[in-house]
């Protein structure tokens, strides 16, 4: 590093004062160079090439989003920071171009990425045997004209966006989600996010709210060794049962062996609440309202805020830390 690198700080030692920040932290324990084994980052066949590697951009986005900065402009002027692009792994200062393009590649596999962070939290031994299903509602720029009115039914009340239904389990771990039109996503959307969860690991319960009483999501649950844990909802039904989950109705359908006591039930529905508190920490990485028109630019934030609630709970995790926690402590 030559001194010209440091012409804005009085000493070598100042300079790794001043860096010694989150920013750093945040990168301690995670390498993203499995980025460029997706072919959306190769070279491509005109001969282009990259001004910057994506890690390193990857890591710039985390950075502005931990400091809840968003939006190519806006990220743009912070990458212009001489300890900023430094502690993210740059040469030197991305250009405005470099910082677009990252974005648009990123856009096509952002949810992978996600899967990949995932995978490394369940390897810290992050997850636990229960897992929340919850959807929440993604605030959308009023002139962003991809997005629609939607009605949130917790706060009763209409809101221009969209939604995202997410699962999650342990110290607000979000495990799978998927980027929806609206809050009240379809049972499809619930199916397939549930299907994702399971594919990480197999947990014991999975809770979800009345919304989730469906006998297909029920099912699906029972069938894979998991009880769901859902209140009973009697809609359109003129004989509603004597339950108060609906899974006390379908356990028999499943097994003739096993009986759920109602204050088990009851207890372990009481810790849904985690999928709300998940909901809130992601929300304060980004996810609660998106700065870039757009659906599949609006989609793009959700997930790297996803992304971003990983990487810290991760990096406290390592730490030694709570990875409960929102920030990191340095």
């Amino acid at each position: 590093m030559d001194s010209a690198t440091l012409q804005d700080h009085p000493s070598v030692d100042s300079f790794f004062n001043v860096a010694e920040t989150e920013t750093l932290a945040l990168f301690e324990h995670l390498s993203f160079e499995f980025l460029e084994e997706f072919d959306v980052f190769a070279p491509v066949q005109t001969g282009r090439t990259r001004e910057h590697e994506p890690p390193e951009l990857m890591r710039g986005f985390l950075h502005c989003y931990y400091r809840d900065i968003y939006g190519i402009r806006p990220v743009e002027r912070e990458l212009q920071n001489t300890v900023v692009w430094l502690s993210c792994g740059f040469d030197r200062p991305p250009s405005r171009d470099a910082v677009d393009r990252f974005l648009t590649d990123l856009e096509h596999v952002v949810d992978e990425v996600f899967d990949r962070l995932v995978e490394q939290a369940a390897r810290c031994g992050l997850l636990d045997l229960t897992y929340c299903i919850d959807s929440t509602d993604v605030r959308a720029m009023p002139a962003d004209q991809d997005a629609s009115k939607c009605y949130d039914p917790t706060a009763d009340e209409y809101y221009h966006g969209y939604g995202c239904t997410i699962v999650s389990t342990g110290q607000k771990i979000p495990i799978a989600a998927e980027f929806t039109e609206s809050k009240r996503a379809p049972e499809e959307t619930a199916m397939r996010v549930t299907r994702d969860a399971l594919a990480v690991a197999t947990p014991m319960w999975m809770l979800g709210d009345s919304a989730y009483d469906t006998l297909d999501w029920h099912d699906h649950l029972l069938a894979a060794g998991v009880v769901p844990v859902a209140p009973y909802n009697a809609r359109n039904t003129d004989d509603p049962k004597d339950i108060e989950y609906r899974v006390e109705d379908r356990i028999t359908e499943h097994s003739e062996d096993v009986q759920l006591k109602q204050s088990t039930l009851d207890e372990t529905y009481n810790r849904r609440t985690g999928v709300e508190r998940t909901n809130e920490s992601v929300k304060d990485c980004g996810l609660g309202r998106t700065h870039a028109r757009g659906r599949v630019h609006a989609r793009a934030q959700v997930f790297l805020a996803l992304c971003l609630r990983l990487v810290v709970a991760i990096t406290n995790y390592e730490r030694g830390d709570n990875p409960g926690s929102t920030i990191i402590t340095v």
